[in-house]
Formats: C-alpha cells, structure tokens, sequence
C-alpha cells in the first residue's frame, strides 16, 4: 500500500461517511424524507415501511445526526488534504480508531434498540470506509504527493 492510495481512499473515506449527513438533514422535512426513512427500514430489515419520521424528536435527531456526519465526512476530506502529508500515520490511525468507535457504539445500540440487522450492514460500511486504510503504508511512498 502507497500513501498516495492511502490519499485517495481517505476521500473515498470522507464521501461515504458524509453523504450521510445531506439525507438524515432532508429527512428533517416530510417532502424529502423518503430516501432516508427507505434506508433506515432496510438497515432495520426487513423492509416492511414500519419506519416513519413523524414524532417532533426524531425530526431533531435527525438534524443533529446530519449535521455530525457531514461535519466528520467534511473532518476526513481536510485531513487528507491539509495534514496528511505531514504526518500520514497519525492521520490513518485517527481515521481508522474514529470509524472503529463509530462502528462498536453504533452496532452495540443497534443491537439493544432492537435492530440487530443494522450490525451486520455496518461491517461491510466498516469494510468501504477503512479498506486499505488497515494496513500501514510504506514509509518511502510519500514523495511526489501534492495536496
């Protein structure tokens, strides 16, 4: 693995983490929340259109929700941009130990909320946004990097 693939795939790493954030802020307006009331229905399988957003408390969790995840997805994308090439290994670590937590505390509430199924969807969103990022990169493959 190169830094300059490791480059690439924190961006890869940023979109999906932030898009997110776009669809849980449209769900905040009944018009436009279709798209995320699909997804939470499948992430809570089955797909039986049992998830709504109607209570006034769901709406504003769903505010605060897309706005942290566009905010981390935002986070990521300047980190590859701006720090990586001055410290690459503290940048993968943060990433990778940041979507770790994610991945224990979202899966564990999962599970006792009664959605047990959104567990086994976030291994492979685990798998996407870390990919190659596990693995450290060789230390001489950083020249010729541009920001």
């Amino acid at each position: 693995m190169t830094h300059a693939f490791h480059k690439f795939w924190l961006k890869i790493t940023a979109i999906g983490i932030g898009s997110f954030g776009p669809l849980f802020f449209l769900a905040t307006m009944p018009a436009t929340s279709g798209p995320i009331r699909w997804s939470l229905d499948l992430l809570s399988w089955p797909l039986d259109g049992g998830t709504t957003f109607d209570h006034p408390d769901t709406l504003f969790l769903s505010a605060l929700t897309g706005g942290f995840l566009f905010g981390w997805g935002v986070m990521v994308w300047c980190l590859s941009t701006w720090v990586y090439d001055a410290t690459p290994e503290a940048v993968r670590k943060s990433v990778v130990v940041g979507v770790l937590a994610w991945f224990v505390l979202d899966s564990a509430g999962s599970v006792t909320s009664g959605n047990a199924s959104n567990a086994l969807f976030n291994i492979v969103v685990l798998l996407v946004l870390i990919g190659p990022l596990w693995v450290a990169a060789k230390p001489d493959s950083t020249k010729g990097l541009t920001t």
